[in-house]
Parts: C-alpha cells; sequence; structure tokens
C-alpha cells in the first residue's frame, strides 16, 4: 500500500512517452553543433588601421586633386602634391619596419597607391598632350591586366565561404603581392618620367630631348616587367590557414 501511494503521484503527472522525443533531438542538434563549430578553422584577421596604412590610403586621396589641378594648369599645385606623395611613400616604408606595422593590406595599398598616382599622371598628362598616346596605352594597359589578375587571384586564394562580405574585408588575408625587381624598376622610371614631366612647365629650362629618350626607356621596362609577373613564382604567395595572426571565431 505504501508503495503504491508513492507511485501514484508519478503516474498521475508523468507524461506519455512522445514528449520527451524533442527533448532527445534538440540536445543531439545542439551537440552535432557544436562538434561541427570546433571543426571549423579559425578566420585569420590583421590590424589594419596602421599609420602606414593611414599615410597610404592618404596618397590615394590626393590623387584626384593632383589629376584636376594638372587639367586646370596649375602645375604648382601638382609639384607640390607630388613631393607630398614622394615624402609619405618614404615614411610609410619606414614606420611599418621600424615599428612592426607590415600588414598584408600593406603589401596591397602601397603598390596600388603607386598606380593610382601612376594612372592619373598618364591620363592627365595624355590629355594636356605631354605624354604620347602610346606609351600612355601601354602603361595602362599592363595596368589594367595586373588589376584585373589581382582580382582572380584575391577570389581564388581566399578561404570557404567565399561571399561578397568575405572577398572586401580586408583585415582577412588571403594572398601577399611581391613586385618583382624589374617592377620596382619601371615603377620608379615610371615616376620619374611623370613627376619630371609635371614640373618642366614650372621649370626655366626645356627638357623635351631628355623626356623624349626617358619615355623610350619607360616603354621597354613596361613590357619587360609586365612579363616577369608571368614567369616570376614568387611574386604571389598564397597564405595559409595556419600562418600565426589574430584569430577569430566565426
Amino acid at each position: 500500500m505504501i508503495i503504491r501511494n508513492l507511485m501514484r503521484p508519478c503516474i498521475r503527472h508523468s507524461r506519455p512517452l512522445g514528449h520527451f522525443v524533442p527533448i532527445t533531438y534538440r540536445s543531439f542538434s545542439v551537440s552535432c553543433l557544436a562538434r561541427n563549430t570546433e571543426n571549423r578553422k579559425p578566420t585569420l584577421r590583421e590590424n589594419i588601421y596602421t599609420l602606414p596604412n593611414l599615410l597610404t590610403t592618404s596618397r590615394i586621396i590626393a590623387c584626384p586633386v593632383i589629376g584636376y589641378s594638372i587639367l586646370h594648369g596649375q602645375f604648382h599645385v601638382a609639384t607640390s602634391l607630388l613631393v607630398y606623395a614622394g615624402l609619405t611613400d618614404l615614411a610609410d616604408g619606414y614606420l611599418a619596419r621600424r615599428f612592426n606595422m607590415q600588414s598584408v593590406l600593406g603589401t596591397i595599398l602601397d603598390p596600388a597607391a603607386d598606380k593610382a598616382l601612376m594612372t592619373t599622371l598618364t591620363v592627365t598628362l595624355t590629355m594636356k598632350g605631354m605624354i604620347p598616346i602610346p606609351l600612355a596605352a601601354l602603361i595602362l594597359g599592363r595596368d589594367i591586366l595586373l588589376s584585373l589578375s589581382a582580382f582572380y587571384i584575391r577570389y581564388t586564394s581566399l578561404t570557404p565561404p567565399k561571399t561578397l562580405a568575405r572577398y572586401w574585408d580586408f583585415s582577412i588575408p588571403s594572398a601577399e603581392v611581391h613586385p618583382t625587381g624589374i617592377s620596382k624598376i619601371n615603377t620608379a622610371l615610371q615616376l620619374l618620367l611623370m613627376g619630371t614631366t609635371t614640373i618642366s612647365p614650372v621649370l626655366p629650362l626645356a627638357l623635351d630631348v631628355p623626356l623624349t629618350g626617358l619615355q623610350w626607356v619607360v616603354g621597354a621596362t613596361t613590357i619587360w616587367s609586365g612579363l616577369s609577373y608571368i614567369f616570376s613564382k614568387d611574386a604571389v604567395r598564397v597564405l595559409s590557414e595556419r600562418r600565426p595572426q589574430n584569430k577569430e571565431k566565426p
């Protein structure tokens, strides 16, 4: 009798067995989700808000102002901004090395700033009749091909999921771009040509003959540097997920 009375409340308030099925299923789903989350690799992230990257970005922002100054014949203003671009180019490289502020984004932004400046000078100086059209087409054509290649490399080297938001999130590094030796020389010669052409109207002497010779040299090195990216194995390095960086759980 005592045992029967003790069991009676349990029997009266017990639920059918089917009510326990969702609880078991839910517990199993949580455990599977936790296991899948543990197996997923963490996303590599890095600090992109550094002073070198800020200086490099300021060079990119200055490009439209330089172009506007050239088109309106304000060569003194354009020359001043070119000096600023040169000084910040030296400063951001020094700061990145001296204070260990290198970043994968910096390896992309720095050449991008050079190319933005080069494109601005090439287009505006050609429009002013100070650069031959064939040379401008050669310089711009090479840069367009390299830019398209960079977009393709970014997509193929980005770890899954390959979403649009992750593609444009440059705090997630995927590949490093290392300019070839001849490419660095070509960039320096191009900047020398465009810079000298820009400041030539404010100089007291004529530079027509030296500039013509420099134009031929730049044309040759532009072709050479473009081919170097095709045959070089060290120009692009795809990063591994195991590379030590600041890790953030997805």
